[in-house]
């Protein structure tokens, strides 16, 4: 693959899983950032080309990408980062990817695609754990019932989070949760809805909460109603629900820069025996008008992991002489590659039997 391409955001956590992947397959991304010490030293060390550059001018942002054929963005928080290197994107006809998981960011960009379909390039967020295999997951089962109404998802993944993760986690923390209702996302009052979900392995507790689907979903397979869950204790859903009683505070501008401080200070992200051995489950349910219903199920490895694999394998994929999904435009992962994307994945598979009810 010659086309050249940029990882925004090497320096983080997850970047850096991204670079060294991108390496381990023979490939050779521009390495970028603001700082310019690690990003330096991550591209001496990998042998990379690498720019420097922060997001805070349009100008600066258009001539650090220059040149590129696409951009995997993957510097968080997403609500303030994704915005300006889009623009940026369709300024100069870049593509542009993402690992987001945030709703606001998804629709964001959805409503961009008309925009992105003039420039002639694809705006493809969350090509990461949030949301490569719940996406996929949702577009298989729908084609699986007659006119599906209804949509719920579920994950289980135990373990710790990167720093970027959980920066967007306590931006979470400030906003209601989030559902799709009759077309339209509403807000969903924390800890509010809950449901068992009949995983292959056990039954599990999970909690409504507002994941990316809520907004990519829908776009994928048209479905009205869909809600999204984390399957957690039903002591820590409690805990969840008290939490928002302390949302009034959380959302105050000090309280959210004091928090982000001390996750910058403590929190590091998985170690690697983590990310070897951490296994996540996909659970998805369509259901129709008349009571009928499918689901899927599948298992994946860590969520840092697969995000690395993921968001390699889709720029491999869309910068590829083979690629025949669509050329442009705001798309989800299904949308630009099939619901059976997510099978090139190392480690993922569908649990035998799933699509029965």
């Amino acid at each position: 693959m010659k086309k050249p391409w940029m990882i925004y955001g090497a320096n983080g956590y997850t970047g850096r899983l991204i670079a060294r992947l991108a390496v381990e397959r023979g490939l050779h991304p521009v390495l970028a950032g603001r700082s310019r010490e690690v990003i330096e030293g991550l591209a001496g060390e990998l042998g990379l080309e690498h720019r420097v550059f922060s997001l805070d001018d349009p100008a600066n942002i258009r001539a650090g990408i220059d040149s590129m054929n696409a951009v995997l963005h993957a510097a968080g928080p997403y609500s303030a980062t994704a915005r300006p290197m889009a623009e940026a994107c369709l300024e100069v006809g870049a593509h542009y990817l993402d690992i987001t998981g945030e709703i606001a960011v998804f629709e964001l960009l959805h409503g961009y695609d008309e925009r992105a379909k003039k420039a002639g390039i694809v705006l493809l967020p969350g090509v990461g754990f949030d949301v490569v295999p719940t996406d996929c997951a949702a577009a298989r089962v729908a084609e699986m019932i007659d006119q599906p109404t209804r949509l719920e998802i579920a994950f289980h993944h135990p373990g710790s989070t990167s720093p970027g993760t959980t920066k967007t986690m306590i931006e979470g923390m400030a906003r209601p949760g989030q559902e799709r209702k009759n077309s339209v996302i509403v807000p969903v009052r924390p800890g509010s809805i809950t449901r068992t979900i009949p995983f292959s392995d056990k039954k599990r507790h999970a909690l409504c909460i507002p994941w990316g689907d809520v907004s990519t979903a829908f776009y994928s397979t048209g479905i009205p109603n869909i809600r999204t869950y984390v399957a957690l204790p039903p002591g820590r859903a409690k805990a969840v629900k008290r939490l928002d009683t302390l949302r009034p505070i959380v959302r105050l501008a000090p309280v959210q820069k004091l928090l982000k401080w001390w996750v910058t200070k403590s929190v590091h992200g998985p170690k690697t025996d983590e990310l070897e051995t951490g296994l996540a489950r996909i659970w998805c349910e369509a259901t129709n008008d008349r009571g009928d219903s499918e689901h899927v199920e599948m298992t994946t490895p860590h969520g840092y992991r697969l995000t690395a694999d993921t968001a390699v394998t889709a720029i491999q994929t869309l910068l590829g002489d083979s690629y025949d999904g669509p050329p442009s435009g705001a798309l989800t992962p299904s949308m630009a590659f099939g619901w059976n994307f997510v099978d090139k994945m190392h480690g993922v598979e569908w649990v035998a039997n799933s699509s029965t009810t």
